[in-house]
């Protein structure tokens, strides 16, 4: 697969780590359901922790593009779901999403929802992938 990172001129650099667009050519796509922050048993790892939520749903889409047949630099869109984005917590979901794709980062969208399926859960990601 290859991926082009496009940041064309005239419109706003992105606030954090993502990519405007990201074309890819080649490979197959992979539809990734949300990811939660629960281990393989089904345990919730992190009550009312952002950071440790978030280190499972990124470990959790890590497994599931690596069981498709890639790796998390073949993530291509990610779409992150929030029960409450403030100040804080946008950092730290930025800083681990830095963590994880260490650069030529996916397209993203964030967005604040009242709840997720489950009370406890802060944080929920779902991804494509080109593998």
């Amino acid at each position: 697969m290859v991926k082009e990172i496009i940041e064309p001129r005239g419109i706003p650099k992105p606030m954090g780590p993502y990519s405007q667009a990201v074309v890819t050519t080649g490979g197959k796509l992979v539809f990734i359901s949300g990811q939660v922050p629960e281990d393989a048993l089904g345990n919730l790892v992190g009550k009312g922790d952002i950071e440790a939520q978030t280190r499972q749903v990124l470990k959790n889409l890590k497994i599931m593009v690596e069981e498709s047949g890639g790796m998390v630099a073949d993530i291509v869109k990610i779409t992150i779901f929030m029960v409450e984005i403030t100040a804080s917590s946008y950092e730290v979901v930025g800083r681990l999403r830095k963590e994880l794709f260490g650069g030529g980062y996916p397209a993203s969208t964030m967005v604040e929802v009242n709840r997720l399926a489950s009370p406890d859960w802060l944080i929920e990601i779902e991804a494509w992938a080109v593998v």
